[in-house]
């Protein structure tokens, strides 16, 4: 078994989590073949999946508290997942279990370097989306401390009441994270998804998100403005992912860039998710914005350099190897 597949202890229960996520929790069943469509592919790889699920991971690998308030169907997929979450050290008292949907299940296709379809399986609805403000633990949300938000989590009733009931109870305390995470297929347009995000900016203490997703929040592609355009909104920290230029922070005294880690891509997926759950440790840890940003680029790496998403989060000895940190 690699190190990136190694399970932690199981999660400690007596304690509010460090990071508590809400979000988005499924199946990934990923092609073992490369460069095919999945009309010729013969076997998959089945992992747990989902953003704010692999960010609770992800952290988890740092050696991080996680929770997780998500569903799941009331089938053999919720079972796995439940077991999956506990297995990876992710707290899963929050995951309820949905009496009437069944546990979502994404494939892709993996064509590297650069293009990785994904086709999601949640109609009518997913269980995720089904999360209301009666399963809240809102005192787990005020004392976390770093609260993880996804856009796709605003995107249907009843989880969007929930949010807003979440960001109410959590009173803009730091860290209150959104992750712009928007996916088209979850929302009617772009419209639609900016008016809901953009006035709940003000609550939100960091931003993270790429330049189309920037589009949505504040109506700014360009890196800097768009940034610029989410400090005024009340942001302590804006993050703007720039592919091929790496990334882009800043705060109201600092601006920082740093460039992509280079490695051979295998699965684009779940660098992102990584780069959330090594964001969470940098902050928590008390790192400058620089070594953060560094540190959070190669996590990506790492997970971009592997096929699955959740199992393939780096632990920090391995993202300090290849920054030449632990040598």
């Amino acid at each position: 078994m690699t190190a990136a597949n190694e399970a932690p202890q199981s999660p400690d229960l007596s304690r509010v989590p460090e990071i508590l996520a809400i979000g988005r929790l499924g199946v990934d069943l990923y092609p073992l073949q490369d460069g095919v469509g999945l009309e010729d592919v013969s076997t998959f790889g089945k992992y747990l999946g989902g953003s704010a699920a692999n960010v609770t991971v992800a952290a988890s690998r740092h050696g991080r508290r996680a929770g997780l308030v998500s569903r799941v169907g009331d089938d053999p997929f919720g079972v796995y997942l439940l077991r999956e979450l506990d297995r990876l050290g992710v707290d899963p008292r929050l995951v309820a279990v949905d009496p009437a949907l069944k546990t979502p299940i994404t494939f892709c296709e993996i064509f590297p370097p650069d293009d990785f379809p994904l086709y999601f399986y949640r109609e009518p609805k997913a269980p995720d989306l089904n999360v209301d403000s009666a399963q809240l633990d809102l005192e787990a949300v005020r004392e976390a401390d770093i609260l993880w938000l996804t856009v796709t989590g605003l995107s249907q009733e009843p989880s969007r009441a929930a949010h807003l009931a979440v960001l109410d109870a959590r009173a803009r305390r730091t860290h209150t994270v959104l992750d712009l995470d928007y996916r088209p297929m979850f929302w009617e347009s772009a419209s639609a998804a900016s008016a809901v995000v953009a006035p709940l900016l003000e609550q939100i203490t960091v931003v993270v998100g790429n330049r189309e997703e920037c589009e949505v929040a504040v109506g700014e592609t360009d890196p800097s403005r768009a940034a610029d355009a989410l400090l005024d909104r009340g942001v302590e920290l804006a993050i703007v992912k720039q592919g091929p230029r790496g990334v882009l922070a800043k705060t109201r005294t600092e601006t920082v860039e740093v460039p992509p880690h280079p490695v051979d891509v295998v699965n684009g997926l779940g660098a992102g998710d990584a780069f959330g759950g090594a964001l969470c440790h940098g902050l928590l840890s008390g790192w400058g914005l620089e070594r953060i940003l560094r540190f959070a680029n190669a996590a990506g790496a790492i997970v971009a350099s592997r096929r699955e998403c959740s199992t393939a989060m780096p632990t920090t000895a391995e993202v300090d190897a290849i920054l030449g940190e632990g040598k």
